[in-house]
């Protein structure tokens, strides 16, 4: 039998919880391109992760150089694809006009891509409202692709903003699409320090509906009905070192949160323990512990069992006491030259990274310890990140869609 958490929803990039995990499921540790349950051809480059709904899956991809969201069913057919204007494509090798992930409330799903398209796309694949933020706001004027997804409160979708330029956070209707607030969020910084590719969090802050936002050298949290600003927490940057954008969404466990910066990439790394606590600028008294050694450039960590795992960018893996920033066990993936941008999973106490070469690595780190189990080429870059399915694992690479089956499942 399997589980109810197993079988419910994954709404959004970082799942229903923006953990990146889920405690219960039996799921593959072996599988490649062929050893799967169905395979099927994608219509266009997309680096967004999947969200799945009562079984049904949608995805962001271009249709016939057309930016479009699609739903496949369980088995892999496709129900519906819904167009919208022409597509953005990515500049970097790992970008797409379809960065952005889709997330869903249960009613419909709202998605958003490069060329400034914002919709909300009924469950049948009827699209209930559209608008072009690009044409209403201005040109983006970040350096690399679109990273940000929208989120969703009870009421709002909201997306944010963060370039070098005016930068803004702001909520739409679900229902309509109308605009019901916007928020400037413009902080002075060293080159680059102003490009924002995370996406914000929905949370709870003493006892209220709020959002978090991480970028330009700031976090701040955000009162989700009006968008005003409730608490903020600077100095992530004190030596103005140049060219740190971004990109890495905070994790949270209880009252911390766990924020990457500077550069694992280049040898920087930042790693911040930040309790969001409190109300007003809470810089002086919000750092309870900081780390230089570790960190990621790209992948988002995840949380399990309230401990931080962090997938560096070449592939080594922390595991993290939030409450502190001590390790707790240190371990590495086989050296490449490829690196990981696609932020791992851990679905069932096995942890899924993928790197973009598509070599697809899973390890267990059950009982405080990691043991490495497979290595899995799917022969096409992964840049997306994996999602559990009530009977194994979903994986969107660079032109395929895969459902690996669960083992045990009939």
């Amino acid at each position: 039998m399997v589980s109810s958490e197993v079988l419910a929803d994954w709404p959004s990039w970082r799942g229903p919880r923006d953990t990146g995990s889920t405690e219960i499921g039996v799921y593959p540790a072996n599988f490649d391109k062929d050893n799967t349950r169905w395979r099927i051809a994608l219509p266009g480059k997309g680096c967004s992760t999947p969200v799945v709904l009562g079984q049904n899956i949608y995805l962001t991809a271009p249709v016939d150089g057309n930016d479009a969201v699609l739903s496949y069913d369980g088995s892999g057919t496709q129900r519906w694809s819904a167009t919208f204007g022409a597509e953005n494509a990515g500049r970097h090798r790992n970008g797409s006009g379809s960065n952005a992930s889709p997330i869903s409330d249960g009613l419909a799903v709202f998605v958003y891509f490069k060329s400034g398209t914002l919709a909300s796309v009924e469950l049948d694949g009827t699209v209930r409202w559209k608008t072009n933020l690009v044409e209403r706001f201005g040109k983006d004027t970040l350096y690399w692709d679109h990273g940000t997804s929208p989120v969703l409160t009870n009421k709002y979708v909201v997306l944010a903003r963060m370039h070098q330029g005016e930068s803004w956070i702001a909520a739409f209707d679900k229902s309509s699409g109308d605009m019901v607030w916007k928020v400037a969020r413009n902080y002075t910084t060293p080159r680059e320090c102003d490009h924002g590719y995370a996406t914000p969090l929905v949370i709870q802050h003493n006892g209220k509906e709020s959002l978090l936002v991480w970028g330009a050298e700031h976090m701040t949290i955000h009162d989700s009905m009006d968008g005003s600003v409730i608490w903020s927490c600077g100095n992530f940057n004190p030596e103005a070192n140049k060219l740190w954008p971004s990109i890495v969404t905070p994790v949270i466990v209880d009252d911390m949160a766990v924020i990457c910066y500077g550069r694992n990439d280049r040898g920087t790394p930042r790693l911040f323990g930040i309790r969001i606590t409190g109300t007003g600028d809470m810089t002086e008294s919000c750092h309870v512990w900081q780390r230089d050694d570790i960190g990621a450039f790209v992948p988002t960590p995840a949380v399990y069992r309230g401990r931080v795992y962090l997938v560096r960018d070449r592939g080594e893996i922390d595991c993290i006491d939030p409450a502190t920033g001590k390790t707790i066990w240190s371990d590495a993936f086989p050296k490449s030259r490829s690196n990981f941008y696609a932020s791992p999973l851990i679905a069932g106490g096995k942890l899924y990274a993928a790197r973009e070469d598509g070599i697809v690595f899973v390890a267990s780190v059950m009982d405080n310890r990691f043991k490495l189990l497979a290595e899995n080429d799917m022969e096409e870059s992964v840049i997306g990140s994996p999602v559990p399915v009530s009977d194994g694992i979903l994986l969107r690479g660079e032109k395929s869609l895969f459902s690996l089956a669960n083992p045990n499942a009939n």
